[in-house]
């Protein structure tokens, strides 16, 4: 009884912990005085007053877009990875090649920042491109970021998968692309949903990588906000960030219903295909069938 009082309390104090900045947060969103640590009373003027901040609201729509670009990007290319690192067990080059898949996990992102942006400027004086630095160099390095969670994760549901359902596919005469797209790919969705979801926040709340290789007319959400706080807190981040909370609360919620409406179909029609193998062997009356004796010649 101890030990499950505990546990409770343990709950609770980090869900408060996570989630109690956040309440706080939404809370003064609506506060009436321009001073956000002074409480005025109830007010919406705030949220009113983001459809003629046009430089906050434009940071948070090149935010958004560069987000949905990289999730996209991102469930692509780490998808590819996690699929020939966890098939094909041998071919030259495995380990560097995992390696670099899972090198951004570990290096920091100042040095990350500061290699592509040296990139960047090298490829533009070699090849002219990218002319100036801008939204595109913003996706690419955030989809070269998150595509190492994206492996990792569909990496592990990669391996708890039965081969024995994509092999007997393909004995069937099922080409191995129709088998990937039929078989594998809802089998791990979750994963893949779970890894878009990620690379979405990521690339949402990315100030350092942003930082090094933007360029004029594209400063994101967290560069507004960076530069905004150093003059003191507005009301209006405030309201923009409880909107963004609201946003990514309702895709996850979404997200995770169709997750599990999926696993509920998936597992309904598993039970009905064990219960049609078994009638076929017990046969209409419920006992098993018994076949005839061979004939003696």
């Amino acid at each position: 009884m101890k030990r499950y009082s505990l546990s409770n309390l343990i709950l609770v104090l980090g869900l408060v912990f996570i989630y109690l900045p956040m309440v706080i947060l939404v809370i003064y969103s609506f506060n009436e005085s321009r001073l956000v640590t002074v409480w005025g009373g109830w007010s919406v003027k705030w949220y009113v007053g983001l459809l003629d901040n046009t430089q906050l609201m434009g940071a948070v729509m090149r935010s958004l877009e560069v987000a949905f670009y990289t999730a996209i990007a991102a469930v692509a290319l780490g998808t590819m990875a996690a699929f020939v690192l966890t098939r094909i067990p041998r071919f030259r080059g495995r380990t560097m090649f995992g390696g670099l898949v899972t090198a951004p996990l570990v290096m920091p992102e100042v040095i990350t920042g500061l290699s592509l942006l040296l990139l960047f400027v090298a490829m533009a004086q070699l090849v002219g491109w990218p002319a100036q630095r801008g939204l595109v160099t913003i996706w690419i390095a955030h989809t070269t970021f998150c595509s190492a969670y994206v492996a990792v994760v569909v990496m592990a549901r990669l391996r708890e998968l039965d081969l024995s359902i994509e092999e007997a596919a393909m004995d069937l005469g099922a080409r191995p692309w129709k088998v990937f797209f039929l078989i594998t790919v809802p089998m791990i969705a979750p994963s893949l949903a779970a890894g878009g979801m990620l690379s979405f926040a990521l690339s949402l709340d990315d100030l350092v990588l942003a930082s090094f290789v933007s360029g004029p007319g594209a400063t994101t959400l967290p560069m507004e906000i960076f530069s905004a706080v150093r003059l003191g807190v507005k009301p209006e981040i405030n309201a923009v960030a409880s909107l963004i909370l609201l946003v990514v609360s309702i895709a996850t919620f979404i997200a995770w219903y169709m997750t599990r409406r999926a696993d509920r179909r998936r597992q309904k029609a598993m039970q009905e295909a064990m219960d049609d193998a078994t009638l076929d062997v017990a046969g209409p009356s419920g006992r098993p069938t018994m076949l005839p004796p061979p004939a003696h010649s």
